[in-house]
């Protein structure tokens, strides 16, 4: 399965791509930022973001595109260009007909390093031992992206995993009571 991670933001969007199967290990496709020039019109850089976003979709043909939740922050302008940008790549999986799943960053860093409170260098690390990369891939975003990425794959996996176990079978018999009965009269 082959997931695209988008760590949207307006200036700066993370992508990385990982693939993998029950079994194996999660690899590296690919990964980097899309960036927009600050002093373009907002229309101008949500036409870029789309367009270099379809170009990841298209050359990479995920299975999954995970984005990141939007969350509660103290700087109204950020969080618009992060909403703004998460909605770009909602949009352009929907009009592929591709699964979105998305995923708050706790939940991610939970996920990555085994605790919601992480920090940034504490899930790059992860990241890069997870990969097996030989180094931490640079900006903090494409290292997002990659985190968010790995992040649904292993719940993609586990969720396969839960699904194709068997279920538990009773194979005690009733014992014969002859006809007694219990906790009645």
């Amino acid at each position: 399965m082959r997931v695209l991670g988008v760590d949207p933001g307006l200036t700066r969007c993370g992508v990385g791509i990982v693939e993998g199967a029950i079994g194996s290990p999660i690899s590296l496709v690919g990964v980097g930022v899309i960036l927009t020039p600050t002093d373009a019109a907002l229309d101008q850089r949500l036409l870029d973001l789309d367009q270099q976003l379809s170009d990841w979709i298209n050359l990479w043909k995920p299975d999954v595109i995970a984005v990141e939740r939007v969350f509660s922050q103290h700087n109204v302008r950020t969080v618009m260009g992060t909403g703004q940008a998460a909605g770009i790549a909602l949009l352009l999986a929907a009009k592929a007909g591709i699964p979105v799943m998305m995923h708050t960053p706790s939940e991610v860093k939970a996920s990555v390093t085994g605790s919601g409170r992480a920090n940034k260098a504490q899930v790059a690390l992860m990241v890069q031992k997870i990969l097996n990369l030989d180094t931490i891939p640079k900006p903090v975003d494409a290292t997002d992206a990659l985190a968010l990425a790995n992040a649904d794959q292993q719940a993609n996996i586990n969720s396969i995993m839960a699904q194709s176990k068997p279920p538990v079978q009773n194979n005690f018999s009733s014992p014969n009571l002859n006809g007694l009965t219990f906790g009645g009269k």
